[in-house]
Order: structure tokens, then C-alpha cells, then sequence
């Protein structure tokens, strides 16, 4: 029989992972919103959705209303509709990450996109034109939560592949 430890130091040994927010927007032809890293970060040069980590006591849909409105210049509605979780075993260096991925509905247009300083561009793009582009993470990611959103479902992924 194991020995009873007290929660404080139980806590301690449990498994630890970043959590991420990343919002997909399409277009009226079905095609994903993507934003480019600017040169000054560790994936300078890569295209990915809007999103990031969460601030300390955020939700993942408060991260991803935050992390669209900071990076584009969108606001999201007030009900989320997650498509999509994520684990990565180790992202940069930091350990596990658990994505959440959030339909954000559909753009009128992007010319309302107002980029932040961690990004030199933003562009549209169909399914069959991401593996022209340097991506952030997994090809198989981005197809898996674009077909749940359009479909209606949840994608659950581990190194961004379907389980």
C-alpha cells in the first residue's frame, strides 16, 4: 500500500503542461486565417493561427478572445466553440503544451486585420495550399481542426494526429 503524502507535496509530483489558446477563422470560401511570425522570435518566418499561452488564472476561450483581439484586431463572440485539443510532448524546449483550438466563426473580409508586433503578415488559405508554407507545427493539426469545424465535431490530436 502507498504512503499517504500531503496534498502540497503530492501536487508537486504530478505532471506539468503549458496551456495555449489558438483560434481558426475562415472565410466565406472555407479558407484559414493564418498570421506570420515576425523576425525577432523562435519561429520567425512561420505562418500559424492566432493564439498563444494563457495568462495565470485564464480560461482557454478567454486566452483565445484575448490572444484574436491582441494579434488581429478581431473580437470574438461571447460563446466558444471548441474544435480541437492537442498535446505536444515538448514544444520549444518547455515541456508538454496543451493546444485548445476555438472556431472563431467566419471573416466579413481581411482587410479588418490589424497585426500586433509579433507578426509581419497575415493571408487566407485553402487546405491544399498548407503544405507550400512554413508552418509553426503539424500540417495534420491544422487539416484535422479545419474539418472539425466545418463538420461540427472535435478533433482530439496528440502530436498533432488524430486518435
Amino acid at each position: 500500500m502507498a504512503e499517504w503524502v500531503p496534498r502540497e507535496i503530492w501536487i508537486k509530483t504530478q505532471p506539468q503542461a503549458l496551456l495555449a489558446s489558438c483560434v481558426l477563422m475562415l472565410d466565406a470560401r472555407d479558407r484559414i486565417l493564418l498570421l506570420r511570425y515576425g523576425p525577432e522570435g523562435p519561429v520567425a518566418g512561420t505562418w500559424w493561427l492566432p493564439g498563444g499561452m494563457l495568462d495565470h488564472g485564464e480560461d482557454p476561450w478567454t486566452a483565445a478572445r484575448r490572444e484574436m483581439r491582441e494579434e488581429t484586431g478581431v473580437e470574438l463572440g461571447p460563446a466558444p466553440h471548441l474544435i480541437g485539443v492537442d498535446h505536444r510532448g515538448n514544444v520549444l524546449g518547455t515541456g508538454p503544451v496543451l493546444d485548445c483550438f476555438f472556431h472563431g466563426g467566419r471573416l466579413a473580409d481581411d482587410k479588418g486585420i490589424r497585426l500586433s508586433t509579433e507578426h509581419d503578415r497575415h493571408g487566407l488559405f485553402a487546405p491544399d495550399e498548407l503544405a507550400a508554407i512554413p508552418l509553426t507545427a503539424r500540417l495534420t493539426t491544422l487539416t484535422a481542426v479545419h474539418a472539425a469545424a466545418l463538420s461540427g465535431t472535435v478533433a482530439y490530436l496528440r502530436e498533432g494526429m488524430l486518435l
